[in-house]
Order: structure tokens, then C-alpha cells, then sequence
């Protein structure tokens, strides 16, 4: 059988960009929430949100243009290229033709997309920059990372909003079992955007400071963005050229319920959880910890929580959410997730949820890793991904023995 290694991390997020500096602030429990700079804000009564301030792709990228690219891609070609430098592969080395990219997202180049949006009200179609129109298409995320590493294989791009991620990582798993690749770079990015924020905020799903997980006054989201790419192998690619193993992706879990345009729903996410254990040949009882969706709704929580008290009874492993650090990053957020879970059973500490502070009576025997890093021996993780539509996907992660 065909087994998949995780054997490089790319993280490009509000709290660091590269493993250690991510990794570091994971364990600190560190806030990467600012006030709005991408956008004017003038208006909205909400003004925070995960930005990735100073980045600079140009300091990272080899190959790519960074006047050529929108903001998006550029975080999706950076983030594969740590990938590839945490995880020692040099891409001239290996067979491009087996070697794909898959990115999730939301937006697509939403902040792309708004400037044209701004050109087209102050001077119609005809005052559209050419230069940005060729920015727009969202199918530029998965092809800026085949283009900045030279890979000639599959190249995809999945908007399956925030559960992207995770649905492009169990593409890769896929593309890896079936013998179609040797490499894949899967994960997501976005950008902070207008649109993004007044829908949330329209939508009642904003909060204005902090966004607090599973506490009993949690009031919304903040949005964020960046860039999360996982390098996956098989394990016979990655011992063959030396490689650090830093966990196995057991395998996942996928199903739409079609329940609800935005609102989650408790059973279908059950069975999505039951789903991606089966297929990764572990139990419940197996699970060390739960890298939670975790947005801070109040109705996400409450029916996450609930299908996880379902799925595990009344004393599930740890849950936490590190939306509470990074913000929302949208078809980044899975990927990040990811990250945070072979982090885990890497480095032996489960990352906390920070801004809690009251139980929620209606998720009673919830550990939520209140504010404080934890050290803990993790050996298996689930790691969830939810979206609107009802798209679900949970991907599990294992340590090596």
C-alpha cells in the first residue's frame, strides 16, 4: 500500500512566515490581528482583521515576477516554496511530470478583482489595465506555484471556499495513492478583502476585536489570509532521497450536505468525521487532537462541537482553534490547520485557542486548550474544514513509527 509522508511545511501568515517563526508563535499563543490596511476601511464599524504585513515575495521566489502576479498567487508560490526548502527538495532534481500543485480558496484575486471593479465605476470596461485583467483568473494560484517550481504536472486550483484546503490536500493523497505523482504541493491562500469583510458583516458573522472560539460570548470572525502549502510524497520518494518524514497523512474524509446556503449542520458533519477515520483506519479513541474549524460563530461552534460530542461522547481529546490567532484566512484556513497538526505531533504541544474565557454550558466536556500552549504526545490529529454549501472535508494526520 501506498503511504504519504509529509515532508515540508510553507506557512505565510499574520503570525510568521516559515515554520519556525509560525511554529513559535503557535506555541506563544501569539495574535496576528491589526487593523486594516489593505482596504479603506472608512465606513465599516469593524476594522480588524489577520493581515500578513511586509510581505516581500521577492525575498522567497526564484523564478516568478511579483509585478506579474496578484496577491493571492504570490502567497500560494511563496508558501510552496518554503515547502520545498523546509523539506530539502531541490524541484530541478525530480521528474516534473509527477509532480503537481492543488490550492484551495475562496476569493480567487479578490483584492485583483476590486481594483478592475474600481476602474470599470470610474471609467467603464474600456478603463480596465490589461495587466490586471491577466491577474484575474483564480486558476493563476495553483499555476504561480508550478511556474515559480518548474512542475509540469497537474495543476489545480479548488475553490470549495473555506474547506479548500483540505479538499486540495485529499486530492494530493489521492493523486499520491493512485501512483499519478511522487510530489505534491497541496494547501490554499487568500487575501484580505472588501468584499469579504461587508459579506461577514452583513452576514451578522463579524466580531469587532477578537474572535473567541467556543467561549459561551463568542460573537463572530475576524478575516484573515496568507498562504499554507503542505509538500506531500510517498514515503518510497521520500526515504529514496533522504528525506525528514514529519508525519503521515493517513487519509480523509469528504461530503456536501446540501443542507443550508451558510448554516452548518450537526449530522453530516458527524458523518464527515466518521468518514475520514474510516478511510485513515483509526478510531476515536485514537485521536489525541482536534485542530477545530473554529470560527467563533455561534452557530459554527455549537454544531462542530456538538458533532464532535456525537462522533467521540462526552470526553473528546483537546479542540482548539487557531482562528483565534490568525483570523479566518478563508481557502487558507484547512491549510493552515494542517500545518498546526503535523506541528503537533512534530514538536509535542497542542497550539492554543487564545481570547477564551467562559465554558460554553452547550458543549459540556469541551477542551478547548484555553489561551496556553500545551505540551501533550500527539500521535494522531484531525484536522477539520468547513464551508458554505455544506462542504465538508476532515483530513487525519498520524506520527511515524
Amino acid at each position: 500500500m501506498v503511504r504519504v509522508a509529509v515532508t515540508g511545511l510553507g506557512p505565510v501568515s499574520s503570525i510568521g512566515v516559515g515554520v519556525s517563526a509560525f511554529a513559535d508563535s503557535l506555541r506563544s499563543g501569539r495574535s496576528g490581528i491589526s487593523r486594516i490596511t489593505s482596504f479603506d476601511t472608512s465606513g465599516f464599524p469593524f476594522v480588524k482583521a489577520g493581515e500578513v504585513h511586509g510581505f516581500r515575495p521577492g525575498e522567497h521566489l526564484s523564478r516568478l515576477d511579483p509585478s506579474r502576479w496578484g496577491r493571492s498567487s504570490l502567497f500560494a508560490a511563496t508558501a510552496a516554496r518554503l515547502a520545498a526548502a523546509d523539506g530539502g527538495l531541490d524541484p530541478d532534481r525530480i521528474d516534473a511530470g509527477r509532480a503537481h500543485a492543488v490550492i484551495g480558496t475562496t476569493s480567487g484575486e479578490s483584492q485583483v478583482l476590486e481594483a478592475l471593479t474600481a476602474q470599470i465605476l470610474a471609467e467603464g470596461f474600456a478603463g480596465q489595465d490589461p495587466t490586471l485583467l491577466a491577474q484575474l483568473p483564480a486558476n493563476r494560484l495553483a499555476h504561480a506555484v508550478s511556474e515559480e517550481l518548474g512542475l509540469a504536472g497537474e495543476s489545480l486550483t479548488l475553490a470549495t471556499a473555506c474547506s479548500a484546503s483540505n479538499y486540495a490536500i485529499g486530492y494530493g493523497y489521492d493523486l499520491l495513492v493512485a501512483g499519478e505523482a511522487d510530489v505534491v504541493f497541496a494547501g490554499g491562500a487568500d487575501a484580505v478583502c472588501r468584499w469579504a469583510h461587508a459579506g461577514f458583516f452583513r452576514l451578522g458573522a463579524l466580531t469587532e476585536h477578537a474572535c473567541a472560539p467556543f467561549d459561551r460570548d463568542r460573537s463572530g470572525i475576524l478575516t484573515g489570509e496568507g498562504g499554507a502549502v503542505l509538500m506531500l510524497e510517498t514515503f518510497e520518494h521520500a526515504r529514496a532521497r533522504g528525506a525528514r518524514i514529519y508525519a503521515e497523512l493517513l487519509g480523509y474524509g469528504r461530503n456536501c450536505d446540501a443542507h443550508h446556503p451558510v448554516a452548518p449542520h450537526t449530522p453530516s458533519i458527524a458523518d464527515c468525521i466518521r468518514l475520514a477515520h474510516r478511510n485513515a483506519g483509526v478510531k476515536p479513541e485514537d485521536v489525541d487532537y482536534i485542530c477545530a474549524h473554529g470560527t467563533g460563530t455561534p452557530a459554527n461552534d455549537l454544531v462542530e462541537g456538538a458533532a464532535i460530542l456525537e462522533v467521540f461522547g462526552p470526553e473528546p481529546p483537546p479542540v482548539s482553534s487557531i482562528k483565534s490567532m490568525i483570523g479566518h484566512t478563508m481557502g487558507a484556513a484547512s491549510g493552515f490547520g494542517a500545518i498546526a497538526g503535523v506541528l503537533a505531533i512534530d514538536r509535542g504541544f497542542l497550539p492554543p485557542t487564545v481570547n477564551w474565557e467562559h465554558p460554553d454550558e452547550g458543549l459540556p466536556g469541551l477542551d478547548p486548550v484555553p489561551n496556553v500552549a500545551r505540551d501533550a504526545t500527539v500521535r494522531v490529529v484531525q484536522n477539520d474544514g468547513f464551508a458554505f454549501g455544506g462542504n465538508n472535508a476532515i483530513v487525519m494526520l498520524g506520527a511515524v513509527a
